[in-house]
This record gives C-alpha cells, sequence and structure tokens, in this order.
C-alpha cells in the first residue's frame, strides 16, 4: 500500500502506535528478546555459510531442542566489516559471532569484546585441553576474550606421481627441499613454467610459516621483530629456490594463469604444482575435487633437527561482543559449541582440525586422507601462531607488501624487512 500525503489525525496516531510497538518488537529481536515470561532469545550472527552454515543450523536446532530457557536465533552474515560496525555500536545486533585468531587482540583493545574468563570458570571449560598455539591468539592483557572451535596447521603436501617420475624423496631439510624444488620445476623451450617445484597459495602464511621453519619470530613482547635473523633466513631462502630460479616475472606469469584456489584447476589438485604448504582442509578439498590425485603429506622441513615438525597455527574463533544483553545466556551456547561431541560434528564438517587436542585421535576423521600429519603438528612444541595484538592488521598488510615486493623481484629480504620496521614505529599500541 502507498502511503497517502493526507493522512488523518487519527491515523497518525495509530500509525504513531503502530511505529511504537513496530520498534518495541525490533529491539526485543535486537540481541534477544524481552523474555520477563519466557525463554531468552539469542542471535547468533555467523561467518560461514554453505554446508557449515546447515550444520550449524542442526547444531543449533539441537541445542535449542536440550532445554528450555534460551532460544538461539541463527544467522548466516559473512561481511566482517557489518560484524565490527554492529559490535561497535551501543545496541549490538547478535549475541555470540565467530572470527579469527589474529583479530582478537585489536578487537579486545578496542572495547568490543567480552572477557570470557569468568564464563570460562562458571561453565567448566577446561582450557588445557586446547592446542596451546591457538590459545595464546585468545588472550589480550591477561584476559581470554574469544575460544577457538577449530584449529589450522599448515604442512608440505606432494603430488606422489611427480616426485616418483623425477625420482625425488620428501624432502626433510631445507637442503633437500631446495633440491626437490629445482628437480620438480620444469619450464618449456620458451623458458615458460610448466610445472611449480613449489606452489604458492598464500604468500603471507606460506613465508611467515617458513620463518617459523628457520626458527624465526614475527614478534615477541615488545611488539613486531619482522627482521628477525630466522625471518630473514627464511625469505631469503625462499628468494634463492623459488623466485631466482625461474624469474620473478616468469613466476608471477605462472601465478597469473593458476586456476581457482581448491578447484579442479587449482595448481596442486591439477598437477602443475608439485608441492605446496597449505592447511588441513585440504583433505577433504582433495577427495571432492581431485579423488585420483596419488598425494602425501609431512612436515615443513626443519631448519635445524631442533625445529622439526615446526608449523603455524591459526583458529576460527567464538566470541561475545561486549554489546549483547545477554552475556550469560550466550556464554551457555558458546559452552555447549565447544563441547567435545558438538567440536567433532562441525570441525569435521569442514575438514578443520578440532581446537581440542582430547579429539585429534578420533576415528571421526579417519576417513580424511593424511590428516593426521596436521593433527600431529597441533601438539608439536614449535607450533606457533602469530601475535593477536592491536597492531596486528597493519602488521600483516606491512608483511603481505614486503613478501610482494620480494617475489615480484622488486627488493630482497633483508630490505623488504627492514621497511616494514621503520613502518612499526607508527603501529596501533
Amino acid at each position: 500500500m502507498k502511503n497517502s500525503f493526507f493522512t488523518t489525525s487519527r491515523s497518525r496516531r495509530l500509525g504513531a502506535i503502530a511505529i511504537a510497538t513496530t520498534a518495541a518488537l525490533a529491539l526485543a529481536g535486537c540481541s534477544g528478546g524481552g523474555e520477563s515470561d519466557g525463554p531468552t532469545t539469542l542471535k547468533f550472527s555467523y561467518l560461514w555459510s554453505g554446508p557449515e552454515a546447515k550444520v550449524l543450523e542442526t547444531i543449533i536446532d539441537d541445542f535449542n531442542a536440550s532445554q528450555d530457557d534460551i532460544v538461539v536465533k541463527g544467522v548466516s552474515s559473512p561481511d566482517q566489516q557489518k560484524q565490527l560496525t554492529s559490535m561497535s555500536s551501543s545496541n549490538g545486533s547478535f549475541d555470540i559471532s565467530d572470527n579469527f585468531g589474529e583479530n582478537v587482540g585489536s578487537w579486545a583493545a578496542k572495547g568490543v569484546l567480552a572477557p570470557l574468563d569468568e564464563y570460562i570458570e562458571s561453565e567448566g571449560i577446561d582450557l588445557d585441553d586446547f592446542a596451546p598455539a591457538a590459545l595464546d591468539q585468545m588472550e589480550h592483557d591477561g584476559q581470554t576474550y574469544a575460544l577457538p572451535i577449530a584449529v589450522h596447521s599448515f604442512q608440505l603436501l606432494y603430488n606422489k606421481t611427480l616426485l616418483d617420475e623425477a625420482g625425488v624423496e620428501p624432502p626433510t631439510t631445507m637442503d633437500e627441499l631446495a633440491d626437490a624444488v629445482e628437480k620438480l620445476t620444469v619450464t618449456d623451450d620458451a623458458g615458460k613454467i610448466t610445472q611449480i617445484g613449489i606452489g604458492d597459495a598464500n604468500t603471507t602464511t606460506t613465508l611467515t610459516t617458513m620463518g617459523f621453519a628457520f626458527g624465526g619470530s614475527w614478534s615477541d613482547k615488545n611488539g613486531p621483530t619482522p627482521t628477525d635473523a630466522g625471518n630473514i633466513e627464511a625469505v631469503d631462502w625462499w628468494q634463492k629456490n623459488v623466485v631466482d630460479l625461474v624469474g620473478a616475472d616468469n613466476l608471477a606469469d605462472f601465478k597469473a594463469g593458476e586456476g581457482q584456489y581448491l578447484s579442479a584447476e587449482d595448481s596442486f589438485f591439477s598437477g602443475k604444482a608439485a608441492m605446496i604448504i597449505d592447511g588441513e582442509w585440504r583433505s577433504a578439498s582433495a577427495g571432492e575435487v581431485a579423488p585420483e590425485l596419488d598425494w602425501g603429506v609431512t612436515a615443513i622441513p626443519a631448519a635445524t633437527p631442533e625445529l622439526e615438525n615446526a608449523t603455524q597455527v591459526t583458529s576460527s574463533t567464538l566470541f561475545i561482543p561486549t554489546n549483547s544483553k545477554h552475556k550469560d545466556e550466550a556464554a551457555q551456547f558458546l559452552s555447549y559449541l565447544l563441547s567435545p561431541e558438538v567440536m567433532e560434528k562441525f570441525s569435521l564438517t569442514l575438514g578443520n582440525l578440532p581446537a581440542r587436542t582430547s579429539l585429534l585421535d578420533s576415528d571421526a576423521y579417519s576417513d580424511l586422507e593424511n590428516f593426521e600429519v596436521w593433527a600431529d603438528a597441533l601438539t608439536s612444541p614449535n607450533a606457533q601462531s602469530l601475535a593477536s595484538a592491536p597492531y596486528s592488521a597493519e602488521y600483516a598488510t606491512d608483511l603481505g607488501n614486503a613478501f610482494d615486493d620480494v617475489v615480484r623481484g622488486n627488493s630482497n629480504a633483508e630490505k623488504a624487512l627492514e621497511y616494514v620496521t621503520t613502518r612499526t614505529e607508527n603501529y596501533t599500541k
């Protein structure tokens, strides 16, 4: 119905009453309801979509059926900026949500995350059962602001057929890896790359992980440490053994022609990349899009024996925003999501590692090929995560730009990372 300009005073009063009623209902539906005589309504806004959203909805249904005090309403909302905007307002639009471990410190510093320590105790959540490297990202100034439901480690995947054809064994040292990359990189008569020895799904993740494998550290208690000796050694290794081997322009042309990540045309799944450093979700993806691929996975070669099984750990986290009106009830639902049975169901759907180490040996993951290699790395003493600090987003951007300069041949490891050091002086503290 169109609005009439000639509205009578009665209709305006009725309209005002209707608007007030609608507003009251809207407020009741926003971040929980006025449940003085009924169950509390929680809004669970999650970034996941597709199959992950479907399994989340079944988990929500199970929770709602398990008790009478709380009704959870789930909504898939992948817009992270919209998520942060809601959390920054006085009245939020959701009571619980998810994000990634690297954002915890920044968001906690902004005051938009509710501290969880009280709820961890009241809900009896055993933090000793969670991967230590994952928990490192959950804290800010001595308090816990998020908890992981799924985690990820990075390992070296290899194409068994291509390694066999080249007479290469899965490398166990950096020298063996360099030798394998050279033997497995193939160019045509014009010098164009037809097969890369080691692929690069995400340059920043690959090189920060390599930094850990060389004994580097990307931060300490005083802040970013981009020029740590191990970091420079790792990036220098990549430049000399991957970039310089074929030439930066040639490598850029190859990367520009790569198929969509995790699709059948993905360079590793299509056989154009003999090796790649990537996460455990590759196991589930390989079964779906490259079932005929004969592949293996092994630990990233260690620069020294003491660095055996070095890897980077990242996390998918759950948190309660400060502006939630129903934090106690949200904490109960959070505890349910982190329970072993629910965590197993959810992480299995995504092909992700569970955050609870007690689940790593579960038979539920046995159908995921090579999954145990990523799982074993999760508890390695050499598993590390990037710091989750107020400056994390700025630091990640600058590292990404520095790595890009190196792989494009515009700089070298030392100069690129020294420039990042100059940038850190202006970071958010």
